[in-house]
């Protein structure tokens, strides 16, 4: 009997996508998990506060001010789907260091000076994102990103 389970990495990256899903950006849906010894200790998707309207609601300002992608990140009402999730481990008070992260997108470089002080030391994308600052603050910290190709499952490290 052939048995047809994802390996981790396929596995995991489909769990981003589902957790996607909840994203309420109307630009970009994000879902990034962050995997310890092969167990998922926090998940999160790119929206706004808790408590604050969602984009949904208010609309995008970004998109107002016609500011393209890779720049400007302050200038935006949502939370990033790795901040999110790096947050929901702080606070259930679960330590992430030397964990791995799986993104649909390629962090910014506000996210990656997250996971670089986060002590995460490998992140796995589905999309590339453009941002060179990210890259280039990732080389320098040896975090690893590698590219996860969702057709052919084939990995191709990045950095």
């Amino acid at each position: 009997m052939k048995n047809n389970r994802p390996l981790w990495n396929e596995y995991f990256m489909k769990i981003a996508e589902l957790v996607s899903t909840r994203s309420t950006c109307l630009r970009r849906k994000v879902g990034a998990i962050i995997v310890k010894d092969n167990q998922i200790i926090a998940t999160g998707y790119n929206g706004a506060p808790k408590g604050v309207p969602h984009c949904e609601e208010v609309g995008c300002l970004r998109e107002k001010l016609n500011v393209p992608a890779g720049e400007r990140h302050e200038i935006c009402r949502g939370v990033h789907a790795e901040q999110n999730a790096i947050i929901q481990a702080a606070v259930n008070g679960t330590s992430i260091k030397n964990a791995v992260m799986y993104s649909t997108c390629q962090p910014c470089s506000i996210c990656a000076k997250m996971i670089i002080n986060a002590e995460i030391k490998t992140v796995y994308i589905s999309e590339r994102y453009p941002d060179k600052l990210a890259e280039d603050m990732f080389m320098d910290a040896g975090v690893q990103m590698i590219l996860y190709d969702t057709k052919t499952k084939e990995l191709k490290r990045i950095i």
